[in-house]
């Protein structure tokens, strides 16, 4: 079985990285850690675990994919990464079993050029932000055109691909996709558990910011690659600006408009309740109140795409919207 190599990236994730670092021990060849300007104690924990510790420059704006790339230059640079590279986030631990499955899985196909599982809340009960987490990481199994941050990827493929790039700061994981894919490469998900991740949202303004975020994704990814994302851009415009708009021109001009809006906005949250019942199986309160969230999830997913599009009008760096 080919060598792997870990790749752990990070920033103040305390009593979680320290569970992540513990499920990693003794699973890779070599373990680094990527800090982005920890204030805790994470760099000394990952220190006493045995990883190597790479600390980014902060006078640079730093993002995930920015730190998950100088992870893999740091074992370029001193010996030369494995043929194999696991990603993880540091609010992430590894399930027992997963780097041989995945191993597996990945070689058992030469132009597979990455493999990933099934990322599960640690806590989903907590909060109906969590909760929102569980399903949002639950996806088909098979053949997939993406993934998030938690992969094992081919050296070989990552480097066709051009690696990581540290310029996006929200669903990089995908952009990343798109390249590989394009380069040849396929793609699988296993029906296997991967991770286990701690969401800890517990506030509204977590939820909202996470989601501002994945707005600046859908936008900043479809900007490189217009083919993806698109028609989740398309829902954010439609239902972020167009119909509240169109809401309110018709309570001066036509109040039927705006009730016709009213309309579509209840029939939407129907549909989105209905698709959560017959693909993630909730009970029809659970997925009534999460059809809540993910309905009103377009206005600051229109948001996070305005403030995509205001930085690159106006040349400023695209700095990580961070939500806890």
């Amino acid at each position: 079985m080919s060598a792997v190599d870990l790749i752990l990236i990070g920033r103040n994730e305390g009593a979680r990285l320290e569970r992540c670092l513990a499920s990693a021990r003794g699973q890779a060849r070599r373990m680094v850690y990527v800090d982005s300007g920890s204030r805790d104690g994470s760099v000394a924990a990952a220190e006493a675990a045995g990883a190597e510790v790479v600390h980014l420059d902060l006078t640079r704006p730093f993002t995930a994919a920015r730190a998950r790339h100088e992870g893999f230059l740091h074992l370029e640079a001193s010996g030369g990464a494995a043929e194999i590279l696991q990603f993880i986030d540091g609010d992430c631990a590894l399930a027992p079993g997963w780097i041989e499955t995945a191993q597996k899985a990945l070689l058992a196909d030469p132009r597979r050029g990455l493999v990933t599982g099934w990322r599960r809340e640690i806590a989903p009960e907590a909060s109906v932000y969590n909760a929102l987490a569980e399903v949002e990481w639950h996806r088909p199994a098979g053949k997939i055109t993406a993934c998030g941050g938690d992969m094992m990827v081919r050296r070989a493929a990552y480097l066709d691909a051009g690696g990581f790039d540290g310029r996006v700061i929200a669903a990089e994981d995908d952009e990343l996709c798109c390249r590989l894919r394009k380069a040849g490469w396929t793609l699988y998900r296993l029906p296997e558990e991967m991770t286990r991740h701690d969401a800890a949202m517990t506030r509204f303004r977590e939820w909202w910011q996470r989601a501002v975020r994945t707005g600046h994704g859908f936008a900043q990814v479809g900007h490189l690659h217009p083919e993806y994302f698109r028609r989740e851009r398309m829902r954010s415009w439609v239902w972020g600006l167009f119909a509240p708009v169109l809401a309110l021109f018709g309570l001066s001009a036509a109040p039927w408009l705006t009730l016709l809006v009213l309309l579509a906005y209840l029939a939407s949250w129907l549909r989105t309740a209905q698709g959560l019942m017959r693909h993630e199986g909730l009970a029809p309160s659970v997925a009534l109140h999460h059809a809540v969230f993910l309905t009103l999830s377009k206005f600051p997913n229109l948001i996070g795409m305005l403030r995509f599009h205001l930085r690159r009008w106006t040349g400023r760096d695209m700095r990580i919207i961070e939500y806890k």
